[in-house]
């Protein structure tokens, strides 16, 4: 079912995101069927679109074949319900080639990852972008981050020359920046959150026009991410308060602890709830026994904080 660009944008402007991670099996390859099960507990939670594959899914660490079960089983499973998202990135040959994947899979859209490289300048991104969007018919989010960080400026421009650019994704944390491109560009775009654990700053994003953003704890605690969602959205700030002091600032400390741990404990706290999806993949790490003693008591917090 192909879904059209209205309401792949009305579901990114307003509702929750989520991010489901990769499920991998004991010898650490992909697990279709548990992934299955996965993806329809996530729509059953009400989630506004899902996006596969995405940091959190482990993105950097899929093959090409992979990558084809993931975004394959996800159309089957999602079936129109919700708009459904996968990644592309990497290379230019890379990208236009999973978004060709994507689209024969009947995938609703495409989030663009930065490129991988450790320095290159505004205009080379740029370009980067615009051959990949130019090379697919799906509506395409371009990710703000990493080596791909664009000035609002640089936005613009790429979206001048691309009608189906729709929506950034913000990873950068620079509120100012994203404010001074929101105003410059407007409504031609959605604006999305998407740093880590975006609901540490979700009020800072709701301040300036941008309604929603990524959840990755959603993976393992979806009641307690959407009561926290639908609080901020009803200018509920006590409950808003009282979640991010006792759940998120100990969360984000936790993250804090080694690198690559905005993904490692997801899939920990995944573990933890008893829907396992295996271990990460290196290079990232798994948390130790006793970061998981402590990562446990921070979803052990979810029942009092929905009351």
């Amino acid at each position: 079912m192909e879904l059209s660009y209205t309401r792949i944008e009305n579901a990114l402007r307003d509702g929750l995101l989520s991010f489901p991670i990769t499920d991998m099996d004991e010898n650490g390859q992909f697990n279709a069927v548990t992934f299955a099960d996965r993806l329809e507990w996530f729509v059953s939670h009400e989630v506004s679109a899902v996006f596969v594959a995405g940091g959190t899914g482990e993105f950097f660490s899929l093959s090409k074949e992979e990558y084809k079960q993931i975004v394959g089983v996800t159309s089957k499973i999602i079936n129109g319900r919700v708009p459904t998202v996968s990644s592309v990135g990497r290379s230019i040959p890379e990208a236009i080639e999973f978004a060709k994947i994507a689209e024969e899979a009947g995938i609703d859209a495409l989030l663009l990852m930065p490129p991988y490289l450790t320095e290159c300048p505004q205009s080379g991104i740029v370009e980067y972008a615009k051959t990949i969007m130019q090379n697919t018919k799906l509506p395409v989010i371009y990710y703000n981050r990493g080596n791909g960080i664009l000035s609002g400026e640089q936005i613009k421009k790429l979206a001048d020359l691309c009608p189906n650019f729709i929506a950034l994704k913000d990873g950068t944390g620079n509120i100012e920046e994203l404010n001074v491109t929101i105003k410059s560009i407007g409504s031609r775009l959605v604006y999305i959150g998407g740093v880590p654990t975006a609901e540490i700053i979700s009020e800072a994003y709701l301040s300036i026009g941008v309604n929603t953003y990524s959840s990755a704890v959603f993976n393992f605690v979806p009641k307690l991410a959407n009561h926290f969602y639908k609080s901020l959205r009803a200018g509920d700030t006590e409950t808003v308060n009282r979640i991010v002091k006792e759940f998120f600032v100990p969360f984000i400390r936790l993250r804090s602890k080694n690198q690559g741990y905005s993904v490692s404990l997801i899939k920990a706290g995944c573990q933890l709830i008893g829907k396992s999806a295996g271990d990460v993949r290196a290079p990232l790490i798994m948390p130790s026994a006793e970061e998981l003693l402590e990562l446990q008591k921070i979803i052990d917090k979810e029942e009092e904080l929905l009351n």
